[in-house]
């Protein structure tokens, strides 16, 4: 099986433009997957009929693809603007759950990094002389 691109709350026109612009096929991920196990969508993902676009947040997950390929992919959606997007490669771990439980799990690993980076940020905004006290 070669690599692939799902696409999960993505307009039509969006998928579109990403399945014109990515290197590898992409496919739309329909809401009645949302038990169904991720193996089991990676495998029938050419036969999936549906749109995407029934999720609030939009998933990139991306399936079999070498380093470069996944830093071009995310180069690409990220050109198109498409909004916030999550971005996620399959493990064997996640190939085994059911998708509603990996989109959930990606959910709050993307707040916690969002939150650890704005963290990171306003410590950085507030750093000053006042904040040396006490390094040595």
């Amino acid at each position: 099986m070669s690599g692939r691109v799902l696409l999960i709350g993505f307009s039509k026109e969006e998928v579109n433009a990403l399945r014109e612009s990515l290197p590898v096929p992409a496919f739309e991920v329909p809401e009645y997957c949302r038990d169904w196990v991720v193996s089991e969508i990676v495998e029938k993902a050419e036969n999936l009929s549906g749109s995407s676009d029934w999720h609030l947040r939009k998933f990139v997950i991306m399936h079999g693809l070498d380093n470069e390929t996944l830093k071009d992919i995310i180069r690409t959606v990220k050109s198109l603007n498409p909004g916030r997007a999550i971005f996620a490669t399959t493990t064997e771990t996640s190939l085994t759950w059911r998708l509603e439980d990996l989109l959930n799990e990606l959910i709050k690993e993307d707040e916690y990094f969002r939150a650890l980076r704005w963290a990171r940020e306003e410590a950085e905004r507030r750093r000053g002389p006042f904040l040396d006290i006490g390094k040595g």
